[in-house]
């Protein structure tokens, strides 16, 4: 039995409601890690589908909510954000030992590092970055309320809640002193704006994020932060994560997808969203400042359990160019800040 599925129960399960499914099933995992699982389900037929479960083990229902995911992408199937079609929410722990949901598989490349995203063609870069922005825009217009998202979450005062649980974590799992942590956490507090709107807000939006296909999103994937609240936080982390060839350091980050060369600017992905949202965008560097700091909390807590040792094999973990990208990440937040 491969690990994570009971092929039997979820066989049945399949069988009861996909109506074209053709038995015997073949299961794969596509994915694993720390996040949700990915599983292929190819059929006799060669027709082919997707199980999300938890990870393995026990993890906080929270942060792995099936039916979260699955409420989201099933809620936006015609909204115009390309996502999975969806077949059904298995609640039930007895069927596969933790819930799951299944939905189609979807063709097309995950450009998750530089090297993928350098077998886009160069001609399909620049489309391909225009229809990131028109993507998050389009999500970011929608109505929450009318695709059934209204109750996702709390919709005011997101980046203020997101400082208090992001500056706990940095209390809780820092190592060394990093002055500029609390000089940014300062200062985000001093200078947070108004929130522009409340729109359905991704959490990790990004092409890593991506099934793409001759210059176009697929299937946007990776729902389970997904809630209610600023859409400039999702702006501010795309941004955040695209990265020019020029800015290359040399250290763990140097890999992200559009380091490749021949996407976009973040000048006209700003250009693009702004026009097509109507969002005044005067504040930007703050958020993309708070992702920066975000990400260096988030990543402090994964360098820290590596130091701790409790990741397994640290062998290929390099915890000195890791600690360095923390320093940086709070250095360019203190300085988009204006510190």
């Amino acid at each position: 039995m491969l690990e994570g599925i009971d092929t039997a129960n979820v066989s049945a399960w399949l069988a009861a409601r996909v109506p074209a499914l053709t038995p015997p099933i073949d299961y794969a995992l596509i994915a694993g890690g720390h996040s949700n699982l990915t599983y292929s389900a190819r059929d006799a037929a060669g027709h082919c589908y997707v199980i999300r479960r938890p990870p393995l083990g026990h993890v906080l229902e929270s942060a792995h909510d099936m039916g979260r995911e699955y409420r989201v992408v099933h809620a936006l199937r015609e909204s115009g954000v390309p996502v999975a079609a969806t077949y059904g929410l298995c609640r039930d722990v007895a069927v596969n030992g933790a819930p799951f949901f299944v939905m189609d598989f979807v063709t097309g490349m995950v450009p998750h590092d530089d090297q993928v995203a350098a077998q886009i063609a160069p001609a399909e870069r620049i489309a391909l970055s225009t229809d990131v922005i028109d993507v998050l825009a389009r999500l970011h217009k929608i109505d929450p309320d009318a695709v059934g998202l209204g109750d996702l979450g709390r919709k005011e005062n997101y980046i203020a809640r997101q400082l208090k649980r992001w500056a706990s974590q940095w209390e809780q799992t820092r190592t060394e002193p990093v002055p500029e942590m609390e000089i940014a956490l300062r200062l985000l507090g001093e200078h947070l704006p108004p929130q522009v709107g409340a729109s359905i807000v991704h959490g990790d939006y990004r092409l890593g994020n991506f099934i793409v296909a001759g210059g176009k999103i697929q299937a946007v994937l990776d729902w389970e932060l997904c809630t209610l609240g600023d859409p400039l936080a999702d702006l501010g982390y795309l941004l955040t994560t695209w990265m020019a060839p020029a800015e290359r350091r040399g250290d763990a980050e140097d890999n992200l997808p559009t380091t490749a060369g021949g996407f976009s600017t973040r000048e006209a992905l700003l250009a693009r969203y702004a026009e097509l949202t109507g969002f005044d965008l005067q504040h930007i560097d703050y958020y993309r400042a708070f992702q920066q700091w975000r990400l260096a909390a988030i990543r402090q807590g994964v360098y820290q359990r590596y130091r701790a040792g409790v990741m397994g094999n640290t062998q290929d973990f390099d915890l000195d160019s890791y600690q360095q990208v923390i320093v940086r990440k709070a250095q360019i937040a203190v300085a988009l800040l204006g510190g």
